[in-house]
């Protein structure tokens, strides 16, 4: 447990000992929101614009003044569970969707990769050198406890260090037996963070916080078997985090403080969207 927290605390050590936390942009340049919309086939829905938007910031109608779709870069943070469950085949499949997923990623977008067993480590930092993920893949040994709550609060801290759109893809197969830190720590963070979380579980190790943590960010969790092809996985939500609108505004006729509930629409007939539930002000 202490390695853990020193662990943690040697590449967060500024936000800790202040006890600061990432901060949803609630800022003078207005509400962030990123927005996923589909049609009644679930593929992506295009062309829309602010008018196409209906937005309500506790119960009050906002106008939304920008709409951004696919040409924001993203900053892509992977965090690994490797415990002593995650060998094998398993290991394997994880370096070779690691893989598949690097090779989408554009010369812009940043990537980052933390693992986790008893112990959370920042194996790439946040940059353009999407290599250096397979190459800290390809040396890693798994073993040991897992730490999973501090593996999810380091990646969060991790994709709120530049800017660009942030997405964070968690994997593991199991239930957390080694942190240090709450789950209800990490929810506070989603309510406040930017960062879009899509958690990979195993279907028969589903932690409730990963599910509610992916709502909370208006994010999706994805449930795996042995068999199941992870690079495919890793794909989908890649491209359906690129596919997603990137909405702004300026609050208006509201309170910053509190938490904030948030509806959005899209006036389009059949379309479905998917978007945060709120942020905390």
């Amino acid at each position: 447990m202490i390695r853990v927290v020193l662990t943690v605390a040697l590449f967060y050590a500024p936000a800790i000992l202040v006890g600061a936390q990432p901060t949803f942009s609630a800022r003078v340049e207005g509400i962030r929101v990123d927005v996923l919309v589909t049609d009644s086939s679930r593929k992506p829905l295009r062309g829309l614009t602010p008018a196409d938007f209906v937005v309500r910031d506790n119960g009050v109608l906002q106008q939304v003044d920008i709409v951004s779709f696919g040409d924001i870069s993203l900053n892509v943070g992977l965090a690994f569970d490797l415990s002593e469950s995650v060998t094998g085949a398993r290991l394997e499949q994880l370096k070779s969707a690691s893989a598949a997923l690097t090779t989408q990623l554009q010369a812009a977008d940043q990537s980052a990769l933390v693992t986790f067993d008893r112990a959370v480590s920042l194996r790439c930092p946040l940059s353009p050198q999407h290599a250096c993920i397979q190459t800290a893949l390809s040396a890693v040994e798994p073993a040991g406890e897992t730490a999973l709550i501090d593996g999810v609060f380091a990646g969060m801290l991790v994709g709120e260090s530049d800017v660009g759109r942030s997405l964070l893809m968690v994997f593991s197969d199991g239930l957390d037996t080694a942190s240090f830190l709450t789950s209800s720590r990490v929810l506070d963070m989603g309510r406040r963070s930017d960062v879009v979380v899509y958690p990979i579980t195993s279907r028969d190790a589903r932690p409730a916080f990963l599910e509610h943590l992916a709502d909370l960010t208006g994010g999706r969790l994805h449930e795996v078997d042995r068999r199941d092809d992870l690079s495919k996985t890793f794909r989908a939500i890649l491209e359906e985090f690129r596919h997603r609108y990137l909405i702004t505004y300026t609050p208006r006729g509201v309170s910053r403080d509190g938490w904030h509930k948030l509806e959005v629409r899209v006036n389009r007939p059949g379309a479905r969207v998917k978007a945060r539930p709120g942020y905390q002000g």
